[in-house]
């Protein structure tokens, strides 16, 4: 992943901003000082599907490594003050991923669906910026831990929640998505047909997951793990 490519959109869309370091720090040196931008996706435990969060991601780069950036994105339940802090995702390209050993993809999803199925917004930003932005994030893998998986409750107990991505029409919690849309005056549907119009490819269909091990697809169950295009 470029992080030029990323932040240089995310810059020029304003979906970056700095924050100052703490006062222990010298000004501007701290890991929190680095650009950093907000999305809101709907995440789902990879052990049970049916427990979906509306989770806000707030992401820097870690640059430097031998196989691209790393986006480290902090994760909570909410774009409020008081929201709580409930795990941590990763973000790599397509490349790296690749590369991975197969025992270590199980924990990765793919953003091709949250990208198409307009589950994956921008807040705050134009439908055309949030555009460029959804092209980027699109070839993307995701390695997402919830360490407060039940935000309900006062402290965060329980073992941490292997987090897997939506990935086919009807897995989604019409509920979830319905608060989701309420809460940001959006419309997830309207926001997919507009997806699916710019990028000319069709919706990913990949099944749930069978059970923790098994390994994500970007597009289709079986065969060659490739778009389709968008029909007439």
């Amino acid at each position: 992943m470029d992080r030029r490519e990323l932040l240089g959109a995310l810059g020029a869309l304003g979906l970056v901003s700095s924050a100052e370091a703490a006062d222990h720090g010298a000004k501007g040196d701290g890991p929190m000082s680095a650009p950093h931008f907000h999305f809101c996706g709907i995440h789902m435990a990879k052990n049970n599907p049916k427990l979906q969060f509306v989770t806000q991601h707030y992401c820097a780069a870690h640059t430097g490594g031998s196989e691209g950036d790393v986006f480290q994105c902090t994760l909570f339940d909410g774009a409020g003050k008081n929201a709580r802090l409930i795990g941590v995702e990763y973000l790599i390209s397509d490349e790296a991923y690749r590369k991975l050993a197969e025992g270590e993809k199980k924990y990765w999803h793919a953003h091709t669906y949250e990208v198409l199925g307009g589950g994956l917004i921008a807040p705050g930003v134009s439908a055309e910026d949030e555009m460029k932005f959804m092209k980027v994030v699109i070839k993307t893998w995701g390695k997402a831990w919830h360490t407060w998986p039940d935000p309900s409750t006062a402290i965060p107990t329980g073992e941490p929640l292997l987090i897997w991505s939506l990935m086919a029409d009807g897995q989604a919690d019409p509920k979830v998505v319905a608060r989701r849309d309420k809460d940001f005056k959006v419309d997830t549907d309207k926001i997919s047909a507009a997806r699916i119009k710019e990028f000319g490819l069709e919706k990913p269909n990949v099944a749930l997951p069978k059970d923790v091990n098994a390994v994500g697809r970007q597009w289709t169950n079986d065969g060659k793990d490739e778009p389709t295009p968008k029909k007439p």
